[in-house]
């Protein structure tokens, strides 16, 4: 082994049982045991994992990572350096997972620089020294031609696959000596996967550790592994020394054809597609007879008498021990709106097309009831109508909202559980950067256009406490959503969560259906009913001290309010808005609760 690997740590892991629970109607029925008395020993350098489809390879990467649900860790111990893997250590390591999770509105500079601000301390590293360090991983990563060009979307064309996948290397800005990587060549043509494996080798070469699962590689990029892992089934066939591999086969009665790939036939090996000319036991089928002759070999004694010498330095820590983040709150808070505004303005449909949107309904709605009579009954029956529909589109036009969290889910995970920044911060982020300018401002516009159209109170005092009431009708509805979104993991289940209590709110707002005549058991879902509160405010605001027409006779505002049983005081208006605060700052709170919440665990 070379000089280079003193630089790097030592993984060590012993005797590791990983399992999970099956379960059928939230019962446990069995367990199913994914990683089977596993030990090995991880050096600086090339350090593969390698096995088909669901032997286990992917299991021990994140085990050894730290990225496991630690439930599910039966038995064994993961040491790196000789010290128990803890939070700390999980943020100074990089882990890349499979799927190459980036903000695609964002070019391939702009994502390295928002890993740089967060992960680097800005009291240690200048805005010369980051910009200096992404030119840097650029030029490492070969990205030279694209460094300028945003990643892509569904509605925007980005960087290549190849391209994308080695941008996904952004963990490589804090220059971590431990480096973990989810099967890196998936996906990628046979050149693009060479290339990216000689980055890593040339990464190793400078002292890091990387650890990496892979599924086949061909043999330009088997021959540059260091220490080669084969799993089957959930255990262990080989560990030891890439190119000790064939020898140590070769020693079980397995000969490779002639120009055959040393990857093609171990994996025909652990598959059973190749019979041993030595062991006639290697052909059962019913047993992982690889592996219990690897248990047997001098290769796997010396390993197991290397563990028992490895010292413990350190205590086991708790996963939920508050982590030390490398930037201050207002720091993270400034670098993730700044770049939840920038995803904004280049998301045409969730900025611009929101308020076009409010536009065009304010329009229609101005037309439909343009400049409304003050002669009963059709007043009332246009002004009640008007209020309803207005209402309806406050809160159904919000649906989108519940998009928010479910679209970055993924990103949120990996960059939140790599210590970027705060829960908080990111929760924080979208109420300030993204749910104020995408709902407050159109609200302000529609109110502007439909209010004076539409020929309702004339005063200036009227149309704000209108626009005001639109505005936390509306807000009510995005916090819902937003409850519903940090919830659900998938569309189908958030929208059907979302539309079942709008639907509800509807009916008890008071316009469907006469609150007093609901049955006694029914009638406290009045209090939850967003459109009840909207809808009061709104008719308080218009007829209070309005007065109509009938039959030539006059007819106070305050009186409609009284056949309809509504308060109409000072306090009368200002208790729908508070309700509405209430219920903004209740979804609100619970949708941060849910944020927390989010399973992190592989």
């Amino acid at each position: 082994m070379e000089n280079f690997q003193q630089y790097g740590p030592t993984i060590t892991f012993s005797n590791v049982l990983y399992a999970v629970d099956e379960t059928k109607m939230c019962r446990k029925i069995s367990e199913k045991h994914i990683l089977r008395d596993v030990s090995g020993i991880m050096r600086p350098g090339m350090n593969a994992i390698m096995g088909a489809t669901g032997s286990g390879k992917t299991s021990l990467l994140d085990v050894i990572a730290g990225r496991k649900n630690p439930a599910g860790l039966r038995d064994g111990r993961v040491l790196v350096d000789g010290k128990a893997v803890t939070s700390e250590l999980r943020l100074r390591s990089a882990y890349v997972v499979q799927d190459d999770i980036l903000m695609g509105t964002l070019s391939v500079r702009e994502n390295l620089l928002f890993s740089a601000n967060l992960r680097l301390d800005p009291k240690a590293h200048s805005r010369s020294d980051k910009n200096d360090r992404v030119n840097a991983i650029i030029q490492d990563l070969g990205l030279d031609d694209c460094a300028d060009t945003k990643i892509g979307t569904e509605f925007l064309r980005g960087v290549s696959g190849g391209e994308r996948k080695r941008c996904s290397i952004v963990e490589l800005i804090t220059s971590p000596s431990l480096l973990f990587l989810d099967e890196p060549t998936t996906g990628l043509d046979s050149n693009t996967a060479n290339c990216i494996i000689g980055l890593l080798h040339k990464l190793s070469r400078r002292g890091k550790t990387v650890i990496f699962s892979i599924h086949q590689p061909r043999y330009s990029i088997f021959r540059q592994f260091d220490h080669l892992t084969l799993m089957h089934k959930g255990e262990m066939v080989y560990a030891g020394a890439a190119n000790r591999a064939m020898e140590y086969f070769a020693d079980l009665g397995y000969q490779i054809e002639p120009f055959d790939n040393p990857a093609d036939f171990f994996m025909d090996i652990s598959n059973g597609d190749i019979k041993s000319e030595k062991y006639s036991e290697l052909a059962v089928e019913d047993k992982n007879a690889l592996a219990i002759k690897y248990r047997q070999s001098r290769l796997h004694h010396d390993v197991a008498e290397e563990l028992q010498r490895v010292s413990v330095t350190e205590d086991a820590a708790s996963d939920e021990e508050l982590l030390n983040y490398t930037t201050s709150f207002f720091y993270q808070m400034r670098v993730v709106c700044g770049r939840t505004v920038i995803n904004t303005l280049r998301n045409p449909q969730t900025s611009y097309a929101q308020l076009a949107l409010n536009i065009f309904f304010a329009v229609l709605v101005g037309l439909i009831y343009f400049q409304m009579s003050t002669n009963l009954p059709e007043a009332y029956q246009n002004r009640s109508g008007a209020f309803f529909f207005l209402i309806i589109n406050m809160v159904f036009g919000n649906l989108s909202a519940v998009e928010l969290f479910i679209n970055e889910r993924a990103i949120f995970i990996h960059e939140n559980s790599s210590g970027y920044y705060r829960t908080s911060v990111y929760f924080l982020s979208k109420v300030f950067a993204d749910l104020i300018p995408n709902r407050i401002i159109p609200i302000f516009v529609f109110s502007s256009i439909s209010y004076w159209m539409m020929g309702l109170k004339p005063t200036a005092e009227a149309f704000f406490c209108f626009a005001l009431t639109m505005s936390l009708v509306s807000l009510a509805g995005v916090s819902l959503a937003f409850l519903v979104s940090a919830s659900a993991s998938s569309f189908a289940m958030a929208n059907i969560l979302i539309a079942l209590p709008f639907v509800f709110m509807m009916v008890f707002g008071g316009f469907l259906v006469d609150l007093n005549s609901m049955l006694s058991w029914l009638s406290w879902l009045e209090w939850i009913s967003i459109f009840k509160y909207g809808l009061n405010a709104a008719y308080i605001n218009e007829f209070k001290g309005q007065t109509f027409i009938r039959n030539k006779t006059a007819v106070s505002g305050e009186l409609l309010l009284d056949l309809q049983r509504i308060d109409y005081s000072v306090w009368g208006f200002w208790q729908n808005q508070v309700a509405l605060l209430v219920i903004i700052t209740v979804c609100m709170s619970l949708a941060y609760v849910q944020l927390r919440r989010i399973n992190r665990w592989k």
